[in-house]
């Protein structure tokens, strides 16, 4: 019992760390979308694009991971992940 638990506990890890990961590459996808100036079709393109790299990368993880399992930890870890970047990691202030 102790085994399953700890491996949820782990799932949950492994998640959150995916959730702040995603935040990350989007920071990075934000930053890059202030330097280059596009046309708005363009902007449009690169959004599906960074949803559907951000989905595949999600989706390894969940097999590689969770054998394929979407289980509440799991969207909990990811969604706990990007909030705490959000609002933890990318609000610091610069000393």
């Amino acid at each position: 019992m102790d085994n399953i638990i700890l491996s949820q506990l782990y799932s949950l890890l492994i998640f959150t760390i995916t959730g702040i990961i995603i935040g990350v590459l989007f920071d990075i996808f934000r930053i890059l979308r202030r330097s280059f100036k596009t046309p708005d079709i363009i902007t449009y393109i690169e959004d599906i694009l960074f949803w559907i790299l951000t989905g595949i990368f999600f989706i390894i993880i969940l097999f590689k991971f969770n054998n394929g399992e979407i289980r509440s930890y799991v969207l909990l870890g990811l969604i706990s992940g990007i909030v705490m970047y959000m609002f933890i990691i990318r609000n610091r202030k610069r000393i």
